[in-house]
């Protein structure tokens, strides 16, 4: 494990308060260049906007970055409507949607929502299975059937299809779940939150190992990173708490040297200003460093 050697992009991560400027905030990360906006999917915080009505507005605001859930909540969205979703979202913004998709956490908070609580080994095989039935939602075809354990298909029509190759990244972290990753997702979806760095190779290795076993190279598999931190003036306080130089040489390793191509900023503090230093002094000399590292 190490650099994929696969292209890098950058994104931010919209926490959907309602209170907040969430347009205006989107706005300001497409007018800096950068190539993502994730918004995380809990439909049960009741300070929160609903998610998917939200990547709607942004993408109707906004004309070049691409949007997302970070990650949606698969066990209060049923993947055929979550895939029809996608697709239209898609469609309507010009081919500027991916799907991020977790099985869910929160389980009291998803039972109150009417949600039905899974274990971990329940959770895991109803994303194998809403892979499936996402990915022939967005086919085309007609007739669609699929008898799971946890959804079916019985004669469904998909559509529309989708602009664009809209991508799969999957948000998990169990071994198994990391395998079923590299297996059937186009891409991994943690947090640095969880996923420190010092669980990267082994986690990445699981990937890895899953995209072996189903014949795929894995460099097929994007690794995105929610990246929680704050850029500031002073001195170093940690891991991503520190000045702009800090995160361009922290991001840069995760780059190279721990197989990370896509870095979601997920900020503390004030946003508008970590967003525009993240995309003004981080973003170009990362992506500077790394194209450096790469030829030497």
């Amino acid at each position: 494990m190490g650099d994929y050697g696969r292209s890098l992009e950058f994104g931010y991560f919209l926490i959907p308060g309602v209170d907040e400027p969430l347009l205006d905030r989107a706005r300001q990360v497409d007018r800096l260049g950068l190539d993502l906006i994730g918004v995380q999917d809990h439909p049960y915080q009741r300070r929160y906007v609903e998610t998917w009505t939200l990547l709607s507005m942004i993408a109707a605001v906004t004309e070049r970055v691409r949007v997302f859930p970070d990650v949606a909540n698969l066990a209060l969205r049923p993947p055929a409507v979550l895939a029809k979703a996608a697709a239209s979202l898609d469609v309507l913004s010009g081919g500027r949607a991916e799907l991020g998709l977790g099985g869910g956490g929160f389980w009291g908070a998803i039972e109150a929502y009417g949600g039905r609580r899974r274990t971990p080994g329940q959770s895991r095989a109803a994303l194998d299975e809403a892979v499936t039935v996402i990915r022939k939602i967005w086919s085309g075809e007609r007739n669609l059937r699929f008898e799971g354990e946890h959804y079916r298909l019985a004669g469904a029509q998909s559509g529309p299809v989708p602009a664009h190759p809209i991508e799969i990244w999957l948000g998990v972290s169990g071994p198994k779940a990391l395998a079923l990753t590299g297996a059937r997702a186009d891409g991994w979806l943690p947090s640095s939150a969880w996923a420190t760095p010092d669980r990267l190779p082994e986690m990445n290795a699981r990937v890895d190992e899953g995209a072996a076993a189903a014949g795929r190279e894995p460099d097929a598999i994007r690794r995105l990173y929610n990246v929680n931190g704050t850029i500031t003036d002073g001195a170093s306080e940690g891991f991503l708490r520190g000045p702009a130089a800090q995160w361009a040489e922290e991001l840069t390793d995760l780059a190279v040297g721990y197989g990370m191509d896509t870095f979601v900023l997920w900020a503390e503090g004030d946003q508008d200003t970590q967003i525009r230093r993240f995309a003004e002094e981080v973003v170009p000399e990362v992506r500077e460093r790394v194209a450096r590292e790469r030829k030497g």
